[in-house]
């Protein structure tokens, strides 16, 4: 079996010692740009799906937004290794009791001072139950944490202003990794007076900050400017940000062409022959942490019990992906192997089981048929995707895939936008499959499994629940080193090619374009722009 291994600079594991994440962040590593430093870049976005709360942006037109206005612990570079931003040092003899200590002088923009009781009631606000965040579960490995009951995080403690510990239910090698991720950013004390309207005008500590109150203009755009305070890694070369939600990718490519938008970080479809002669030398298309994949609810007739794992199967082989990555993608896109991204540590090409993600009329015909005898399936089967972001050509010609291979009725169903689609996904009102997919959160394995199919998991709209995949999941989580950690990855994932609840489809690349005004474009590990690098004029 091929995994991929990639070092993490961020953590020295050993076996006896202490293990530390620690370095300086008293002022930025970004190198000197030339450019009008107030400058405002235009790129584009989509509508968040909730108010901007920390622990309850769990998508990425909010996940945008966040990290660009609120520093956290840690902060990742362009390649996903973990940098101390807030934090001065991060550090356990037994990977299980962690010593969080803070760089002093952080502030939000509103003046207050960052300190520990700022991190340590916000991650007690998302992990509350009654709150009903839904990257809650992030706190799940912390002691005093329940699904089903409101408690207190009783493994935070506050020993002082720039200093609180942390104890983990049981050792977790890699469990700073995590840290720089939107759900473990620091809130004011303001926050809690009215945490819905505080998500409308949100107050951070990061590189940038809302222009006006109000500058979310739902549906429409969110402007930024630069935080005058800001004092970390991630220093901007411009003076803000205009995230434009865009209802398609086609119109947003053709603002970039007709200068009117500055960055584009997702080429549509209808571009992919033509952007690297549109823009020469201001593209790009590497690989990404992006999954991609579609869901079939288990709450639906056909998609339940040995009918349902049948039928799956067939369906994951009625896909001919190669011949959809070749047509449709050009390149810009690779079947799927596993559950996770090429990129990621842990990554294997060859799980036992994989067989089912490659086109074999043959067993899918064999498969439908064996499923047919359980249960005839009768009507359209549709695949739900919002219109918005650029899918419809190869939601076309997957549904065309399973048509011809299985011989059913099998269409598209679009959603004006991403907004709509998730709303319906997240009310069980599902007519049939939906268009899923994973963005990494931060550069870890669990993170592509936990939140998507971890029983009761806040982004498992469609409700598997497997006691051996969570098993596996915990026993990862709880490993001693990465190394094992990783094994018990790689066998949860086999158990997810059995059940399969979502169907792996491909990997993304970043394929972006800029226009003739910025330079020093440059895109992260997880296909976003380093936007506060970005220089115009």
């Amino acid at each position: 079996m091929k995994i991929r291994r990639l070092g993490i600079s961020a953590i020295a594991l050993a076996t006896a010692g202490a293990l530390m994440l620690s370095g300086c962040a008293s002022g930025s590593t970004t190198p000197a740009k030339t450019g009008d430093a107030k400058a405002i870049i235009s790129t584009n976005g989509s509508e968040p799906q909730n108010p901007l709360i920390t622990t309850n942006t769990t998508e990425t037109g909010g996940g945008k937004i966040m990290t660009s206005i609120y520093a956290g612990l840690v902060s990742y570079d362009a390649k996903g290794e973990g940098k101390n931003e807030v934090a001065k040092s991060i550090s356990a003899d037994d990977a299980q009791h962690w010593t969080i200590t803070l760089n002093t002088g952080w502030k939000f923009t509103n003046g207050e001072a960052v300190t520990s009781k700022s991190f340590v009631d916000a991650w007690n606000y998302g992990a509350k139950f009654s709150n009903t965040q839904s990257a809650s579960y992030f706190f799940d490995d912390i002691e005093g944490f329940s699904y089903d009951a409101d408690t207190e995080l009783t493994g935070l403690k506050v020993v002082d202003d720039t200093t609180f510990t942390v104890t983990l239910a049981s050792p977790e090698a890699d469990w700073p990794l995590r840290l720089g991720y939107t759900a473990f950013m620091p809130l004011p004390s303001v926050a809690y007076t009215d945490m819905a309207a505080f998500g409308e005008n949100p107050i951070g500590d990061g590189p940038y900050m809302l222009a006006k109150t109000g500058a979310w203009e739902h549906n429409v755009k969110i402007d930024l400017i630069t935080n005058p305070e800001y004092k970390g890694l991630r220093t901007p070369a411009n003076g803000g940000l205009s995230i434009v939600f865009y209802s398609s990718t086609d119109a947003a490519y053709a603002d970039v062409q007709g200068g009117n938008l500055d960055v584009l970080d997702a080429v549509p479809d209808s571009a992919f022959a033509t952007y690297q002669t549109d823009f020469p030398e201001r593209f790009v298309n590497q690989p990404a942490a992006i999954f991609q994949a579609f869901n079939m609810p288990y709450y639906l007739e056909h998609w339940s019990g040995d009918e349902g794992k049948l039928r799956r199967a067939a369906i994951s082989m009625a896909i001919d992906r190669k011949e959809i990555t070749d047509v449709i993608f050009q390149g810009t896109r690779t079947p799927a192997t596993d559950f996770t991204s090429p990129v990621i540590a842990g990554y294997s090409d060859s799980l036992d089981g994989s067989d089912v993600l490659k086109f074999n009329k043959e067993e899918a015909v064999k498969d439908w048929a064996a499923a047919d005898k359980i249960s005839p399936y009768t009507g359209t089967f549709d695949i739900a995707y919002n219109a918005d972001g650029g899918h419809a050509a190869w939601v076309d010609a997957v549904a065309n895939s399973i048509k011809n291979t299985l011989g059913i009725d099998a269409v598209g169903k679009p959603y004006a936008t991403f907004k709509a689609a998730l709303a319906d996904r997240k009310a069980h009102k599902l007519t049939g499959a939906t268009r899923a997919g994973w963005q990494g959160d931060y550069p870890s394995m669990y993170n592509f499994l936990a939140p998507l199919y971890q029983t009761g998991a806040g982004s498992n709209y469609e409700q598997y629940s497997s006691t051996e995949f969570d098993t596996l999941l915990k026993e990862g989580s709880a490993a001693k080193s990465v190394d094992d950690a990783t094994a018990k990855y790689v066998a949860a994932q086999e158990v997810l090619l059995k059940d399969l609840p979502t169907i792996p489809l491909w990997y993304s690349n970043v394929t972006a374009v800029w226009s003739d005004k910025v330079e020093n474009v440059v895109f992260g590990w997880d296909s976003v722009p380093l936007y506060n690098e970005i220089t115009k004029g």
